[in-house]
């Protein structure tokens, strides 16, 4: 991927992010793949570990829902900082990853 490659246009589309590159791409992503994608390391070291099927999800997570973003920040040129409807916000999404997670659209 160029370094030049760069988003011209992120917008929210249905329950995802579309996302138009400098490449002429168009790419969608849903928010429930970005939020199990999320890059930080304390979501790193979660999918490390076996799942628990005892889990007990706290009241901020119940109320949350499904993923949704409450706000996206760039973070220089090269990635967008996405806050989570059940708090979590310590993600930092490279711009290769977006693209990555993204599918292509018509």
């Amino acid at each position: 991927m160029a370094d030049e490659l760069r988003p011209l246009s992120l917008k929210r589309e249905g329950d995802g992010l579309k996302i138009e590159w400098s490449d002429g791409v168009t790419t969608v992503a849903s928010w429930k793949a970005l939020r199990a994608k999320c890059p930080c390391a304390t979501c790193n070291e979660e999918r490390g570990k076996p799942v628990d099927p005892f889990r007990i999800l706290s009241p901020q997570e119940v109320a949350a829902g499904a993923p949704a973003p409450v706000a996206m920040t760039p973070v220089g040129y090269y990635a967008y900082q996405i806050k989570w409807n059940d708090g979590h916000d310590t993600g930092i999404y490279p711009l290769t990853l977006l693209r990555e997670l993204g599918e292509r659209s018509a």
